[in-house]
This record gives C-alpha cells, sequence and structure tokens, in this order.
C-alpha cells in the first residue's frame, strides 16, 4: 500500500503514513496539531490545514478555508488537486511525497553469499569509542523522550526508525522486525515474501514481522532485507554485519547498489521486546575501491560507530519499554492490592511485605441484606441485578481502601476488610468504626430514594479486633492477601448476629473498649448491646453496637444510651422488671430494644432460677 512521506528542512522532520488499500470513505485531516497526520516542525503549517482523501489510487487534496498558507504542486499554488504515485506537493518548508515502496524479504537460499559477516556482542560494542560522540548523543538523548510519549507500539516504532535514520546517515533503510514468537511452528515454504507498505503485524513466510521501515528513496523501489541475518543475529543475541559483493550485472531484485551492498541487524534484548530486532541497511558503491573484498575490512570499521549507535538505541528501547511493561504490569495488579499496601510494596521488598505474619488486626465483615428478596423480584432482569450487587459491594471496598483498609476477601454478596497490616496502624480501629459507618449510612441514604441502585439493600457489618495471621495465604497454586485467625471468624459471627440483635453494626468487646478510649464521641459512639452466647461458641461474649455521633438527625440521644444501659444491667443483675420499665425511655422506634424487651416479656419480667446473665441465641 502507498504511504505519504512528510520531510521538513531538518532530518528530524519526517514521518511516514500508510494509506489503505482500500478507498477512504471519511477524509483525512491534515496540519500542524491534526491527530495522526500532525507537522509540528512547521510553524506555516495551520493547525488544520488540508483534507485528504484516497480513492484507491490517487490522494486528493483540497485546502482548508481557515489554512494561512498556499499549497505548491508543480510549482504551482493550488486550493485543489490530486497527485499519483511518485508525486509530491509542498506547504510551508515540508515536502509531501507519495510512494509505493515494496520489501522483498529473502531466504538463505535465495540470498546471495556474504562476502564478508561480523558479529558484535554488546559488551564489545559498548568499549568502542565514537568518533562523532557529541552528534550521535544528541540523537540518542531524545530516545527516552520518544518512547515515553508513543501511545501505541505503531508509533513507538515509527519514532525509533526516524531517530536511526537521523543518527545513521549512511544507512538507505531501516527497520524495526519482529522473530515468529517461540512456540509457533516455522512458516518457510515460499522462498520470497514481499510486503507493501511501512509496517504489518502479521508474520510472513519466513517467520517475521516487518513492525515499521523507512527508506531515504523516494522513488518507486524494492528493498530486500535478509531473513537469515535478522533470524541469526536474533539467535544469538548479538549484531551482526553482512557485506556483499556485486557486480556491474548482478540482479537488482536483491542489491540496493551495484556494487557493494552491507546490512547489520541489532536484537533488542529485553523482556518488554521479544523477538524485536533493528534491521539496517545502505551501500558503499560510490566509496569502495577496485578491490572490493580488500575494502570489506574498511567498511566494518567505518560501520562500528553505526551499530554502537543501533546497540545503545536498541538497549535504549528495550529497558524504557521494560520500564512500561514492569509498569503496565503494577497498574494491572493495582485492583489486587489496596493503596496501603501499594504504598508498603513501593519501598520494601515484596517478599518481606507479603509474607504471613501475626499482627494486631481490626476485621471488618459486610453482608448485603435484601438480596434474597431482589433475586426473585429481578429473575429476568438478572444482568440488572448483577450490576446492583456490584455497586452494593463497591460501596464496601470503597469505604474500606478509603479508610485505608485492606480488602480481603469476597464471600458471597458479602466483603471483608481489615486494618494493622501490613503496617502497624495505632488508628485501626478508628479507621474500621468510620468505615462501619459511612457504609450505613450510604445504604441509607440510598433506601430513601427509590429508583436508587442500591434502593431495597441494607448492610450488617460486624467488627472484631485482635490478633491474627495477615499477608499472603494460600496453596501452592493459589493464593491471596487476607487475614486468618478467630478474630475473623468472629467478626463474621457479629455480622450475622446483626439479624437477631436487629443492629446495624456490633462489635466485639475490644473494639468497643478500644472505641470508648480512643474515638471522639463527635465521630462514634457505642452501646452494649447484651451478653449472649452464640450457638457453637461455650463462652459468652458481650456485644456492642457502633453509632453515629449525636445529632438532629440521629434517632438515639446520648440519654437513650444511657437508659438502654442501665436496663442492660438490671437485666444481667436479674431486676428484670427495673430492666424493663427503663427500656420504655428509649425510643419505640430503636429496633434494637425490642431484642431485651421481647426477651424479657417471653419470661414473664422475671429471670429464672438458672439465669447466669447472658442470653443463648437460638441459631447462627
Amino acid at each position: 500500500m502507498p504511504d505519504l512521506i512528510a520531510q521538513g528542512p531538518n532530518p528530524s522532520d519526517r514521518w511516514r503514513r500508510p494509506l489503505p488499500k482500500e478507498p477512504l470513505t471519511q477524509p483525512v485531516i491534515l496540519g500542524r496539531t491534526a491527530p495522526g497526520w500532525s507537522v509540528p516542525w512547521d510553524d506555516r503549517i495551520s493547525r488544520s490545514h488540508v483534507r485528504l482523501i484516497w480513492n484507491g489510487s490517487r490522494l486528493e487534496i483540497s485546502r482548508l478555508n481557515d489554512a494561512r498558507n498556499p499549497i505548491f504542486h508543480k510549482g504551482l499554488r493550488q486550493e485543489e488537486f490530486d497527485i499519483g504515485i511518485g508525486d509530491h506537493f509542498v506547504i510551508g518548508q515540508t515536502t509531501f511525497s507519495l510512494v509505493d515502496q515494496r520489501v522483498r524479504m529473502v531466504s538463505q537460499s535465495d540470498e546471495v553469499p556474504a562476502l564478508t559477516e561480523h558479529s558484535y556482542a554488546p559488551s564489545q560494542l559498548r568499549q568502542a569509542r565514537y568518533r562523532d560522540a557529541d552528534r550521535r548523543i544528541e540523537v540518542l538523548s531524545r530516545v527516552p523522550e520518544i518512547i515515553s510519549s508513543s501511545s501505541t507500539d505503531e508509533e513507538l516504532c515509527a519514532r525509533v526508525v526516524n531517530v536511526l535514520m537521523q543518527g545513521i546517515q549512511q544507512a538507505s533503510f531501516v527497520a524495526i522486525v519482529g522473530d515468529q514468537p517461540s512456540g509457533e511452528p516455522p512458516m518457510a515454504k515460499p522462498k520470497v515474501s514481499v510486503a507493501k507498505g511501512r509496517s504489518s503485524s502479521e508474520i510472513n513466510e519466513f517467520g517475521i514481522r516487518l513492525l515499521h521501515w523507512d527508506s531515504r528513496n523516494l522513488i518507486g523501489h524494492q528493498f530486500s532485507p535478509s531473513a537469515q541475518l535478522i533470524h541469526q543475529a536474533i539467535r544469538t543475541r548479538e549484531s551482526v554485519l553482512h557485506v556483499w559483493s556485486r557486480g556491474i550485472d548482478a540482479s537488482q531484485s536483491y542489491t540496493q547498489s551495484e556494487n557493494v551492498d552491507w546490512a547489520f541487524c541489532t536484537p533488542i534484548n529485553s523482556e518488554a521486546c521479544p523477538g524485536w530486532a533493528i534491521y539496517v541497511a545502505g551501500d558503499f558503491g560510490t566509496m569502495i575501491p577496485q578491490n572490493a573484498r580488500d575494502a570489506t575490512a574498511a567498511i566494518a570499521v567505518d560501520l562500528q560507530d553505526d551499530l554502537k549507535f543501533a546497540e545503545l538505541t536498541a538497549t535504549t528501547l528495550g529497558s524504557l519499554r521494560q520500564t512500561r511493561l514492569l509498569q503496565r504490569r503494577q497498574d494491572s495488579l493495582r485492583p489486587f492490592f489496596a493503596p496501603v499496601v501499594q504504598k508498603a510494596l513501593a519501598t520494601r521488598d515484596p517478599d518481606e511485605v507479603l509474607a504471613p505474619r501475626e499482627a494486631n488486626v481490626s476485621v471488618l465483615f459486610c453482608d448485603l441484606r435484601g438480596f434474597s428478596r431482589q433475586s426473585e423480584e429481578s429473575g429476568d432482569k438478572l444482568l440488572e441485578l448483577l450490576r446492583r450487587v456490584s455497586d452494593a459491594l463497591g460501596v464496601m471496598t470503597h469505604h474500606i481502601l478509603d479508610r485505608n483498609g485492606v480488602v480481603g476477601d469476597f464471600h458471597g454478596d458479602a466483603a471483608m476488610g481489615f486494618w494493622g497490616w501490613p503496617l502497624e496502624q495505632q488508628s485501626s480501629v478508628l479507621q474500621a468504626a468510620q468505615a462501619a459507618l459511612a457504609i450505613r449510612a450510604e445504604f441509607e441514604t440510598a433506601a430513601a430514594i427509590e429508583k436508587h441502585a442500591l434502593s431495597g439493600f441494607r448492610a450488617g457489618l460486624g467488627i472484631a479486633t485482635g490478633r491474627a495471621v495477615a499477608g499472603r495465604i494460600g496453596t501452592v497454586d493459589q493464593v491471596k492477601v487476607t487475614v486468618f485467625g478467630p478474630v475473623v471468624n468472629l467478626a463474621s459471627r457479629l455480622e450475622s448476629m446483626t439479624k437477631q440483635l436487629r443492629a446495624p453494626i456490633l462489635m466485639d468487646e475490644a473494639t468497643a473498649s478500644r472505641v470508648r478510649k480512643e474515638v471522639s464521641p463527635t465521630i462514634a459512639r457505642t452501646r452494649r448491646v447484651a451478653r449472649v452466647l452464640p450457638v457453637g461458641m461455650t463462652t459468652p461474649l458481650m456485644v456492642s453496637e457502633l453509632l453515629p455521633p449525636e445529632g438532629p438527625d440521629v434517632l438515639l440521644t446520648d440519654a437513650h444510651i444511657v437508659a438502654y444501659e442501665k436496663a442492660l444491667d438490671g437485666l444481667q443483675d436479674g431486676n428484670w422488671g427495673e430492666a424493663f420499665r427503663l427500656l420504655h425511655q428509649v425510643p419505640a422506634e430503636d429496633r434494637v430494644k425490642d431484642f431485651l424487651t421481647v426477651f424479657i416479656a417471653q419470661h414473664g419480667r422475671s429471670a429464672p432460677p438458672d439465669w447466669q446473665g447472658f442470653i443463648r441465641l437460638p441459631e447462627k
């Protein structure tokens, strides 16, 4: 397919853009800031200057109304015209040429044997001194910026080829090629492969991809990279130079000159560029004396600077692209690690950070309520239900992560988070409490909005604090960052108890005690709910409720909490009549008091003879 080549006043002011085989259905805008077709080096070109339409055989060109400067074609100012292959037009200091050049890959059996071959290890090239170091280094210094600013591999390869064309002035052809990925069967039937255009992601018959190429020649010309040379360089991981000697009558299908051609291939030895290499070719036809064989040594020496430049470009490209690859990998892992874990990984060894170890943690379990009813009502809208459940889980994880917690696991429609790892957190209880209250508040707010995605859902939350093992936990086949221990089970049991005790957030005594000591009542309050013995446990535990601070929109005042806890003390002491009376000082809307009220009423408001101060829960 033909290419449009833009060439400005400086060697670096250049690009090559392919035109498709088929006609373009939409016009392309060319200008100083036009996306994909920008000419940033020429201030005489307007931001949007030309409309291009490719009809499959000719390029139709028209000047836009807002363009300041004229377009010249065949020495005349033109507003609308078309050009064919081999023609060009000029705007400002930039020439735009339409060319149709081909790359013809040849195999070893089809290739004239090289007059000489030299191999260069990377260390050998790095030790060589530049004879024109200033110019080379100035060009090479732009490579990091070129790589970092390239948004796609195609753009990256195009820019690197342009740098190589600037840095290796003797080159008439430069390409970035890719060897066939390992594990794929060889493809070696035809001896010759012809590719039109400047780039291709397809693998040709020799297992080589032509990622991008460019040539100084603007007339129709065929270029013939050596498949043998490319494979040899990539296989040996060394730069390889071939020099060919040609007679005057030699076939033009392969050589770029009639006397002596040269080409070298430098592998890009990087995990981020698997099988990539730089291929550079040129000719010394006007420089070679009659005895070409005697000149090969001089050619190798003369090209050593170019080889060194290509090797440094390859190393820089490989290293910076490796950095980008690692960054993308890190970004892809970001959802798997909480920000607090990522922060620890940034400054410490990952094995040290993620290794399982004991830690003092606060664990929060959050379960979605109302899912069963919603699933029955939305049986014919399962994808919509899945989106709503995902939104609900998103609320939980957002507030856990926002308070420097770690999301340890998902259990169906429940999420578990914890604090106190990978770094010890003195404020772990405070942050767990703030996260729980924020989750409760968001669900309650959504419940009041009829068409809200979370409408119809509620949340039950349990918080427990204690010693646990946190870190990378799992099997040889799969691991995850989570927390393990009795405190995790306790937090889960507390969450399930919210259904029976009718409290949105329940805490164990260790957590409640620290909230009372460490958390200001303007942030959170606590209420002792009851001493209970859950099913399957042998030791009763005091369960407390986590409440928001007192305010005009909050049901319970501090006086209500005092009355409730006095009633609880009376219950535990066996004074159930007094307890029943005090409970009536708590607002009727408070559903937690119903648990004690019903329990006392079921026993005739009198403590049984075997009363031990705790309530046995009938179910989990």
